[in-house]
């Protein structure tokens, strides 16, 4: 199989949870402003900063994101500043689950959580999936952990 990339709407995520966080950050500043401890354009420069950083991150990260499934492992790329490659390999996996959440219904996506044995970092999320992709690789990876541990691998 080769690198599988998420779906584009994951975008719209990531973008929500930049503006999301934007918000939070200017909000003191506003404040401060509010108060006139802050001159009345210092909000505004630290929002602009702060989205323009953070969208940027998110539209970076989608397109650093990509995963491939092996018959031994599964293979994860991601990461903006720092690049992170993760590798399960299929006998850890413990289970796996597939995952909608409020803001991933609204724009019709899902992830899938492989839980793997071990104490750090015991499971991986690969979001971004359509609903049908989710169950997909959902049934797909209990498949080759099945066949790569036997039948109570899942």
């Amino acid at each position: 199989m080769t690198a599988q990339t998420l779906h584009p709407r994951v975008q719209i995520v990531w973008v929500l949870r930049a503006v999301l966080l934007s918000a939070l950050v200017t909000a003191p500043f506003a404040g401060g402003a509010y108060l006139e401890y802050l001159p009345r354009w210092a909000p505004v420069a630290v929002g602009a900063v702060v989205l323009t950083l953070t969208v940027a991150h998110a539209l970076l990260r989608y397109r650093r994101w990509s995963y491939e499934i092996r018959e031994d492992a599964i293979y994860l790329d991601r990461g903006v500043l720092t690049q992170v490659r993760t590798t399960v390999p299929l006998v850890r996996i413990q289970h796996v689950d597939s995952r909608r959440g409020p803001i991933e219904r609204t724009v019709g996506l899902a992830s899938c959580v492989v839980y793997t044995a071990g104490s750090r970092g015991a499971d991986v999320r690969i979001p971004g999936l359509t609903p049908d992709g989710a169950s997909d690789l959902r049934e797909e990876l209990k498949r080759l952990a099945i066949r790569a541990d036997g039948e109570d691998a899942v």
